[in-house]
């Protein structure tokens, strides 16, 4: 018998192992198993077939090591859907299976050094190689990261080669399980107690010793024994806990160690999780008003047409509780339902909703939990009793899901749904569809600002289309007051980085104790530092882009590759000690609010400020409490947050989406200035918008003030449809990467002539990229039109037949190339 199986290894096509004699009723497809793979290296596998069919060819087959499953771990809906996505998004299985999986479930090995005990040709070992050997054998390291470590020799990869080849030392594999379950000290009675009589016994002998009864009676009461043994069935026996023993009877750890040690308890470990219900209690859902009531009616009778619905809501309509509704009617009936949202900061506020309708029910997938936790949520799911509705970011796709019956994509625009990179570089939003799709369930897309291309489907019949105008409760919309820095510029009216009207309306809102959010999409102190004589900016040795201050840290930071360098006290090309900041950012910007107002309470919500599991919980919980008074932020701030006391919103910069050298560059200042102007007066009263800009006059400026998003999306389809771009297209990058500049230039240009031949007037490029070159490795990027009239399949075999030519040739061997399918920009 043989499997095929997929490794977590950037290859294409799964390999065929054999099945050892007496492991062939033990394996299952979508089981893990481990094997070797390359010269010694083994790996967690998931099995997708098992036959007869020897392979053809001269070699040997090697053979399972360990069954890890005996029932599937990946369902076969799960197998079927990455194999649509490595195909659609032209990347490998194996880099779909390597995204989907927690980490702690793909056990890999590691080489561990051992030293030969027979080994006895001292006198051919160099003084080096003595040296490292008795290094090894004092300090009990174990594998070469830990030698490199200790000696901080560069060289000393080739001393332990040359060890290997004098046979001294051998390299062996081990496999190393992170997954630890979660385990607890339980107590129980031992089982010559475990009947009324010796019970009874018991209770007696100890009555006259008041803590050891006591204990034994606290127990009793919390396990439920007594009644247990009446009604003849152990299984109601309860599990307690030593913690919860000793805190609930008030009596000391010695007595219960004395009463072990007399053998009338016994302690063990029981396995507990770290899935814990939320202490919250069940409350009931508000009622809808009666243009939410029209909108959820509207979205049902949609779905029973189309199985796609785009709700176009204003921001503060209260579209969440219409979710809430569809997802009641969703479990009610037995099925399961997927929430999706863009960023992990919006998963506090939501959780805390949906607990408290929903209960435990509900379970939350995302990056920040440890690993451990991810994969107990993934047992969960493939349990009797999974959750009924999963609240997460786009990895939660990837979960095990038994009876999926609705999927909502809440802010269905947001460019956080496109994974970048590692591969898979898939759109959450789109394969949410697929996934659905293969259930044969709904899909609902929520936004106050839908992508042109969900809007365009939309239009064309494709999906379904509800409209919500209204904000709950007949609130306004903020009002947009645009302030044109130019001008104040010019007039010496305006130091950066608040206008007066915007430093006003500030001044007001804080005297009458409202709350202020400022943005600026721009993390760190400040983007650049130059020298005041010469302009000399420093940058990233290893990307060609300029690096970032961060005051925090007092250290420069490439924001590509994540090096950080030391502040110059002068400058390197003509050793001026005078070097300038120019620009903001929010850690700037947050200082220069600290001067103006120094008896605010400020908070920053950026990624620095958010690096750990819990720093967006308590940033946003302090927000929401009124223990903040202003909150800057990045785009982090745009996204569906639900605050009652923001009265002022200053969009500090709006030129920095303006000016991008993007096709979508005002799809997307519209989408991320209307978001960021919702959060202001969504509950008391009409909130105020200071929008900061340099291009008053563009169009798209008055389009985000009278909040017509139609206006945006007509003046942009001209445009679109005119130089054919999405959505009267769908786009594939293919970026071509090498250390060797005139190495990348060669094979883009050949590569480019190739796919020419086949697409003609379709391809642009090649092109050096705006950032041409990060981490050491130069790029070239060649943009391909799929126009309709393209077959998707065939376009993609051409494509991939063109690289796989072009990789043939032996100078090209190395250059990496990838696609990304639907590109953001």
């Amino acid at each position: 018998m043989y499997v095929d199986i997929i490794l977590p290894l950037p290859l294409d096509s799964t390999f065929t192992y054999l099945i050892p004699q007496g492991l062939e009723q033990k394996i299952c497809v979508g089981g893990r198993v481990i094997v070797p793979f390359g010269n010694s290296k083994l790996y967690t596998g998931i099995v997708t077939n098992i036959h007869e069919d020897k392979p053809q060819g001269d070699y040997t087959i090697k053979e399972i090591q360990e069954v890890l499953d005996n029932t599937p771990i990946v369902t076969a809906a799960q197998l079927q859907f990455w194999k649509w996505m490595s195909q659609y998004y032209m990347c490998s299985i194996g880099d779909v299976f390597k995204a989907a999986v927690p980490s702690g479930m793909k056990l890999e090995s590691e080489s561990q050094l051992v030293l030969k005990e027979e080994f006895d040709a001292w006198e051919k070992l160099t003084k080096k190689e003595m040296e490292t050997l008795e290094i090894l054998q004092t300090q009990k390291f174990k594998n070469i990261a830990q030698i490199q470590k200790h000696t901080k020799d560069k060289r000393i990869i080739g001393i332990l080669k040359s060890l290997m080849e004098k046979k001294a030392l051998i390299i062996s594999e081990e496999i190393k399980n992170t997954f630890n379950p979660k385990k607890e000290i339980h107590v129980r009675i031992p089982k010559e107690y475990q009947s009324e009589r010796a019970l009874n016994e018991l209770s007696e002998s100890l009555a006259k010793q008041p803590k050891r009864y006591q204990l034994l009676m606290k127990y009793l009461e919390m396990s439920g024994m007594v009644s247990a043994l009446t009604l003849k069935n152990k299984q109601l026996i309860q599990e307690v806990s030593r913690t919860d023993l000793l805190k609930a009877s008030g009596i000391s750890s010695a007595v219960l160690i004395g009463m072990r040690s007399k053998g009338y308890l016994e302690t063990y470990e029981y396995e507990v999780g770290r899935l814990k219900a939320p202490k919250t209690s069940i409350t009931e859902q508000l009622p809808l008003s009666d243009a939410q009531q029209e909108t959820y009616d509207a979205i049902v009778e949609s779905f029973k047409q189309k199985k796609v619905c785009l709700l176009h809501g204003v921001t503060s309509s209260g579209k969440t509780e219409i979710y809430i509704r569809l997802i009641r009617q969703k479990i009610n009936a037995g099925k399961q339902v997927l929430y999706l949202l863009p960023e992990i900061a919006l998963t506090t506020q939501i959780t805390q909703r949906l607990s408290r309708i929903f209960g435990d029910k509900l379970g939350v997938y995302h990056s920040k939990y440890p690993d451990n936790e991810r994969i107990e949520i993934w047992n969960k799911q493939l349990s009797a009793k999974p959750y009924q509705i999963i609240l997460g970011v786009r990895s939660s796709l990837f979960l095990p899901y038994q009876n999926l019956g609705l999927i909502i994509v809440d802010e269905e625009h947001e460019t956080s749904y496109k994974q970048q990179d590692p591969s898979p570089r898939y759109s959450a939003r789109d394969t949410a569809i697929v996934l659905a799709s293969s259930f044969k369930a709904p899909t609902l897309l929520g936004t106050a600002t839908p992508s042109m291309e969900t809007f365009h489907n939309a239009q064309q019949g494709k999906y379904g289309y509800v409209s919500l105008s209204k904000r709950y409760g007949n609130m306004q919309l903020p009002k947009i007051e645009v302030v044109d820095i130019k001008d104040l510029l010019h007039r010496k009216m305006m130091k950066y980085p608040f206008s007066p009207r915007l430093e006003e309306e500030m001044r007001k809102a804080l005297d009458n104790g409202e709350q202020i959010i400022l943005f600026q999409n721009r993390r760190g102190y400040t983007p650049v530092l130059e020298c005041k004589t010469c302009g000399w900016v420093p940058k990233c040795q290893f990307c060609d882009v300029n690096l970032t201050y961060h005051q925090n840290f007092n250290k420069l930071v490439c924001h590509y590759c994540g090096n950080s360098y030391n502040v110059p006290r002068q400058c390197p090309n003509c050793q001026e000690t005078e070097i300038r900041s120019i620009g903001f950012g929010t850690e700037k910007i947050e200082e220069e609010v600290k001067k103006r107002f120094p008896l605010a309470r400020t908070a920053r919500l950026d990624l620095d400020t958010t690096r750990t599991k819990n720093a967006y919980e308590q940033i946003l919980f302090n927000f929401s409490q009124h223990n903040t008074d202003i909150l800057i932020g990045t785009q982090m701030v745009s996204k569906g947050l639900d605050f009652d006391n923001v009265h002022v919103v200053g969009i500090l910069d709006a030129d920095t989406m303006l000016t991008r050298s993007d096709f979508r560059a005002f799809e997307r200042s519209f989408q991320m200035m209307s978001q960021v102007a919702g959060r202001a007066g969504r509950h008391n009263k009409q909130g105020y918008v200071i929008l900061q800009t340099k291009h008053a006059d563009l169009p798209v400026i008055q389009q985000i003030v009278d909040n017509d998003y139609e206006a945006m999306f007509h003046e942009q389809q001209i445009e679109r449809k005119n130089f054919v771009y999405p959505p009267y297209c769908r786009m594939i990058y293919i970026y071509l990467k090498h250390r060797d500049d005139k190495v990348v230039g060669e094979a883009s240009q050949i590569l480019a002539n190739m796919l020419r031949q086949s697409f003609t007037d379709t391809i642009l490029g090649p092109d050096r990229p705006a950032i041409g070159r990060i981490q050491l490795q130069y790029i070239r990027k060649i943009i391909l039109k799929v126009i309709p009239q393209y077959s998707q399949t065939q376009t993609r075999a051409i494509l991939k037949a063109c690289v796989e030519n072009l990789l043939k040739t032996p100078q090209f061997h190395s250059v990496n190339v990838y696609f990304d399918v639907d590109p953001l920009q």
